[in-house]
C-alpha cells in the first residue's frame, strides 16, 4: 500500500472523528472571533456617539494585556506633600484680581516689532512659567524651541510665507481671508524676521520611556493650549509682545528644519519682543462679562 492509499484508507476509517474534530475548531474558531468583531462594533459604536456628541476620538493602544506596558507616567511611590500657598486677605485677593485683570486687558496682538534684544534669562524664565502649566497625568507634552539666529528666522519665514500664499489664494475660504481684511494681514510676514525671538510651541502626541515603549501623553492637546496661556501671560507680564500665530500647513517642513522628531507637531509660532515704536493695531473691543460668563 503507497503512501497515498494509506492516507485515504485512514481518513476513510476516521471519517467520523475527524468530522468531529473539524466542526469542534470551526465552533471554537467561529465563537472566538464573534466575541472579537462584538468588542470592535462596541468600540466603533461608541467612538461614533462620542463623535456625534461633540466629543473627540482619542486614539491610544490596547495595552490591557500587557502588563508590562501598564507603568505610571510618574513613579507610583511619588511622595505627597503638604500644599500650604501663601495665604491672603479676601480684600488683597480681590484687588489683585483687578490688578491682574487690568494687566492682561492691555495685551494686544502686534505685527511690528523692534528688534532690540531680549535677555537670554528673560526667555528662560517665560518659557520655564509656560512649563508649569497643568497636563493630562503630568506627562508635559510640550517643546519650546527658542529661535534667535537671524539665518534659522529667516529660513522660517521663507517657508510660512510660501505656504501662506497658497493659504490666502487657494486653501483658506473666501469668507476666513474676508475676515482677516481689517487685521491688515496677508501671506507677507516680515516680522518673522524683525521680531528679536521666535517662540514656536510644539505638541508632543507622545514621548518615549526608559525601556523603549511609548509613553502617551493624555489630553495633549489641551495642555499645550493651556501651556501656551500662561505663555502669553508671562510675555504680557514682563512687558513684552507677541503676535500668536498659527503656520497653516507648515508643520512637516518647520519640524524637518529644527529637527524636531516625527512625534511632535507645531501648534504656534510667537515672534516675541518689544513693540516697535510706530505700531498699530486694531481699535477693537472685547465682549463684556455677561456675553462669556454664564452662572450655574
Amino acid at each position: 500500500m503507497n503512501t497515498v492509499s494509506l492516507i485515504v484508507w485512514t481518513l476513510e476509517s476516521n471519517c467520523f472523528i475527524i468530522y468531529t474534530i473539524m466542526i469542534v475548531f470551526f465552533v471554537v474558531f467561529t465563537m472566538f472571533h464573534k466575541n472579537r468583531l462584538e468588542v470592535h462594533q462596541n468600540r466603533v459604536g461608541a467612538e461614533k456617539r462620542f463623535a456625534r456628541d461633540g466629543g473627540k476620538v482619542m486614539e491610544y493602544p490596547d495595552d490591557e494585556d500587557d502588563q508590562d506596558c501598564l507603568v505610571p507616567a510618574i513613579s507610583e511611590d511619588t511622595p505627597h506633600i503638604p500644599y500650604r500657598p501663601l495665604q491672603r486677605s479676601s480684600e488683597e485677593v480681590l484687588q489683585r484680581s483687578r490688578d491682574y485683570y487690568e494687566l492682561m486687558a492691555q495685551r494686544r496682538t502686534v505685527r511690528r516689532f523692534s528688534t532690540e534684544p531680549i535677555p537670554q534669562e528673560v526667555l528662560d524664565n517665560i518659557v520655564k512659567t509656560a512649563g508649569t502649566a497643568p497636563s493630562g497625568a503630568h506627562t508635559e507634552p510640550w517643546t519650546f524651541v527658542v529661535v534667535q539666529d537671524p539665518n534659522i528666522k529667516a529660513a522660517i519665514r521663507d517657508i510660512v510665507e510660501e505656504e501662506e500664499e497658497e493659504n490666502y489664494n487657494r486653501r483658506m475660504s473666501r469668507q476666513w481671508v474676508t475676515d482677516l481684511k481689517p487685521f491688515a494681514t496677508n501671506h507677507q510676514k516680515p516680522y518673522i524676521s524683525e521680531a528679536p525671538a521666535l517662540i514656536l510651541v510644539f505638541r508632543q502626541t507622545y514621548s518615549w520611556r526608559s525601556d523603549g515603549k511609548k509613553r502617551m501623553h493624555y489630553y495633549n492637546e489641551i495642555s499645550v493650549a493651556i501651556a501656551a496661556g500662561f505663555l502669553l501671560a508671562a510675555i504680557q507680564y514682563c512687558g513684552l509682545v507677541a503676535l500668536t500665530s498659527t503656520p497653516l500647513n507648515c508643520n512637516a517642513r518647520l519640524r524637518e528644519l529644527l529637527s524636531r522628531p516625527s512625534n511632535e507637531r507645531l501648534e504656534l509660532l510667537l515672534p516675541v519682543g518689544r513693540p516697535h515704536k510706530e505700531v498699530t493695531v486694531p481699535d477693537i473691543r472685547r465682549k463684556n462679562l455677561d456675553k462669556i460668563m454664564v452662572h450655574g
